[in-house]
């Protein structure tokens, strides 16, 4: 189990996607308004790596329901 688990079945709708993506970058830009240069950059990061994830690597099979009964 992954801290961030990007690859979740519950990303797999893509309003999902943009919306996390969106909520991340918003906050990034309130926090640098408001002269939180750390949290802007950590909101930032992580709305740079949904992005990747979710638009520039994106690839249908890794959102795949998951059969966790079998193994690791």
């Amino acid at each position: 189990m992954k801290l961030f688990d990007l690859r979740h079945p519950f990303f797999r709708p893509l309003w999902r996607r943009v919306a996390v993506t969106a909520v991340c970058v918003v906050w990034a830009v309130v926090e640098l308004m408001g002269g939180n240069v750390f949290w802007a950059i950590l909101f930032g990061g992580l709305g740079g790596l949904c992005a990747w994830e979710f638009f520039v690597v994106y690839d249908e099979a890794n959102y795949a329901d998951r059969d966790d009964k079998g193994g690791s």
